[in-house]
C-alpha cells in the first residue's frame, strides 16, 4: 500500500484513519486504566494488618501493574508507527 497524504484521501478514508487512530488512543487508556486497578488492589493487599501472607499477592499485583503499563505503552507506540506508515493490512 502507498504511503498516501491525507490531503490525498477521499472523505471515507480520512474518517477511517481518524477511527483507527482514536482505537489505539482507546487502547493504550484500557492498559492505563487496568493497570491502575492492579495497583489499587496491590495496595489494599498490602495494607492489611490481619492477614500476613496475602502480602506476596499485593506485591504480585505490583509487578502484574507495571507489566500492563509497559506493554500498553510498547503496543500503542508500534500501531501508532503502523499507521504512520500505512501498514493497516499487517496489524
Amino acid at each position: 500500500m502507498e504511503k498516501e497524504s491525507e490531503n490525498e484521501l477521499i472523505v471515507r478514508d480520512y474518517l477511517a484513519r481518524q477511527r483507527t487512530k482514536m482505537a489505539n488512543d482507546r487502547t493504550l487508556l484500557s492498559y492505563i486504566r487496568t493497570s491502575l486497578y492492579f495497583l489499587v488492589s496491590g495496595t489494599a493487599l498490602v495494607k492489611v494488618e490481619g492477614l500476613a501472607n496475602i502480602k506476596e499477592f499485593g506485591y504480585l499485583s505490583f509487578g502484574i501493574s507495571l507489566i500492563f503499563l509497559i506493554m500498553g505503552f510498547t503496543n500503542f507506540f508500534s500501531i501508532r508507527r503502523k499507521i504512520q506508515k500505512g501498514h493497516y493490512a499487517k496489524m
